[in-house]
């Protein structure tokens, strides 16, 4: 057996900030080496960050991706870290002679490059492309054929990026056959509930079919609606956890490994095989160090316990909001702190994410308002070290109502939109980002204001059901003095329990409760659940145990809310199906669910 220390990288790359990554890359392969590690691997696409989306299909970015990959091997030549092979993510091209109807323009591809003595020594590229759910790969990449085997310290090593493991078939199929000694994954996997214990059997999977260790590293952080949650991972040829990094933070995973040595009868050059999904795959083979390491003390493998699952998704949350906050150049937020428990939640992530200190709440009573929901608010306020303000609406209405005869619906609904443009007229004061607080079930069944309460930049509690609502109010307040990283230590519970325990109310008319619009939450979001997350029909609702009648009432609340959905700002996703990048329902649409005979 021979040995290998290998460092992945868990990082928090930023969509075009190509010299802020490669500087990045030069930091954590600094650490790497002063920790002694013969191999540092970074996420997918970590110079150009992750997912470029159409700028893929620009040819300046492409080439500025090309520019930057050339600029960093020379660079960590320069500063010393030329010795130590980085493996990095980055944005390539496929050069064609004939440009075909349906291509990508420019055949842009997610590929995968080796850097070492200040060359990049080794590029491929993503063979398989998803193009479900939040992806549109076919749309923007062309897909790689290569599975390139490099001989470090006697280990052939294997590189393949992210989608390839989770499809059969291609240069994961052919890795037994190449006989590597280390399958090596980048990813940029985002998180979503559960995701955690599927990739690790995945993983364990994959290295019993390639007959090795696997290594898996894997991006954090926040691009728009989606949360990369590390959760790095190595695993033995027998599938066996080896080591494992912390969720939903920066981490350098440093592993000693016994490899088998490699053949040294297999020499380099290029042979296609054929893999198992009908491609033709070529291993590249190329040798950088071909004698294994004189046996050298190895260090304790880290193994971090996952969160659980209500910490798994309030830490998504936070560091959700924390980069769209921080990488769009905001350094402050705003929001409406009604006393319900939406808008306590909306603050209470933000103050855990980006400090106390830089969120500001308004609270907006009118005349419907009740005597409670100020006081409450103001406790929470005072609980977490909030900036407020108190900007009574009742005026503003009774101006509106002297020159517009409204009633009913539209009279509410002036109330919401007044207090919408205070939010909005106070942000553009002061730069102020306006985070709104609806949550999944308000967002499925209509039950929001177009440009009131849906009005704002970002929406932390987007893809939350309002039953999940109160459970993360009642897991954070029973976080008060843990010493979990993500959260800020408020030396109380930070939500008032009133909150939490106070029936849901707009309060736009006296009296108004959540249920004389809507069903009872907790029998209202399972349904939701299967019809939006499951895309399951009516007849299968019904099947599932829900109440006819209520499956078609809500079937249509959600069909006829789509337009109001499509205005609302994005949100981070944490379930299998989010309202934005995953769901996708025209608006003009006469599809209606068959009724019952």
């Amino acid at each position: 057996m021979a040995q290998l220390r290998i460092a992945l990288a868990q990082v928090n790359s930023t969509v075009g900030d190509l010299d802020g990554n490669a500087d990045l890359i030069v930091e954590w392969t600094r650490r790497a080496a002063d920790a002694g590690a013969h191999l540092v691997a970074f996420p997918e696409m970590m110079l150009t960050g992750y997912p470029v989306e159409d700028l893929a299909l620009r040819k300046s970015f492409v080439e500025g991706s090309l520019r930057v990959l050339e600029r960093t091997a020379r660079r960590l030549a320069d500063e010393g870290l030329g010795d130590v092979p980085v493996v990095t993510g980055y944005l390539d091209r496929r050069t064609v002679s004939l440009v075909r109807a349906g291509q990508p323009a420019g055949s842009p591809l997610d590929a995968a490059a080796w850097l070492h003595g200040g060359e990049v020594l080794v590029r491929s590229a993503k063979h398989h492309l998803p193009n479900y759910g939040v992806f549109d790969e076919y749309r923007i990449f062309v897909r790689g054929d290569r599975l390139p085997v490099v001989r470090l310290h006697g280990v052939d090593v294997a590189t393949v990026v992210c989608e390839d493991l989770w499809q059969d078939g291609g240069p994961v199929s052919v890795t037994e056959t190449a006989n590597a000694g280390l399958l090596l994954a980048i990813n940029a996997s985002p998180y979503e509930r559960d995701k955690d214990d599927v990739r690790l059997e995945l993983c364990a999977r994959r290295a019993r079919e390639a007959g090795c260790a696997l290594a898996y590293v894997n991006m954090v952080g926040g691009q728009d609606e989606l949360v990369f949650d590390g959760d790095s991972i190595i695993v033995g040829a027998d599938g066996t956890l080896l080591a494992r990094a912390p969720q939903f933070t920066e981490h350098l995973l440093i592993a000693d490994l016994a490899l088998p040595a490699a053949d040294p009868a297999l020499e380099p050059g290029k042979v296609p095989v054929d893999a198992l999904d009908g491609t033709t795959i070529t291993i590249d083979r190329r040798v950088l160090s071909p004698t294994p390491l004189p046996a050298y003390p190895v260090e304790p493998q880290s193994v971090s316990e996952p969160l659980d699952d209500l910490g798994e998704v309030y830490a998504a949350l936070v560091l959700g909001t924390r980069d769209y906050v921080r990488k769009n150049g905001f350094r402050s937020v705003i929001l409406g702190l009604s006393g319900g428990i939406d808008s306590a939640l909306v603050a209470t992530i933000a103050a855990d994410a980006i400090g106390p200190d830089n969120v500001h709440v308004v609270l907006l009573p009118s005349r419907y308002s009740s005597e409670g929901s100020v006081t409450d608010a103001e406790d929470l306020v005072k609980r977490q070290g909030l900036h407020s303000r108190v900007v009574p609406i009742a005026r503003m209405v009774e101006a509106f109502e002297e020159q517009l005869d409204l009633t009913g619906l539209a009279a509410e609904n002036l109330q919401a939109r007044i207090r919408a443009n205070v939010w909005m007229g106070l942000s553009n004061e002061y730069g102020h980002l306006v985070l709104t607080g609806g949550n999944k079930s308000e967002l499925a069944t209509g039950y929001s204001t177009l440009y009131g309460d849906s009005a704002g930049g970002f929406g932390p509690i987007k893809d939350l059901t309002k039953t999940m609502v109160w459970a993360l109010a009642r897991w954070r307040n029973a976080q008060a003095g843990s010493d979990l990283a993500f959260l800020h230590p408020f030396g109380e519970e930070p939500i008032p329990e009133v909150i939490i325990d106070k029936e849901p109310s707009a309060e736009l008319r006296p009296g108004q409760k959540d249920r004389d619009s809507l069903p009872p939450y907790d029998v209202l979001d399972p349904l939701l659940v299967d019809y939006v997350e499951r895309d399951m029909g009516r007849d299968a609702l019904v099947a599932a145990g829900h109440d006819p009648a209520l499956v078609e009432r809500v079937i249509r609340l959600v069909d006829l809310a789509e337009y109001k959905r499509r205005q609302y700002p994005p949100g981070p996703k944490i379930t299998a199906k989010n309202f934005g990048r995953d769901r996708r329902v025209p608006i003009t649409n006469r599809w209606r669910e068959p009724s019952a005979e």
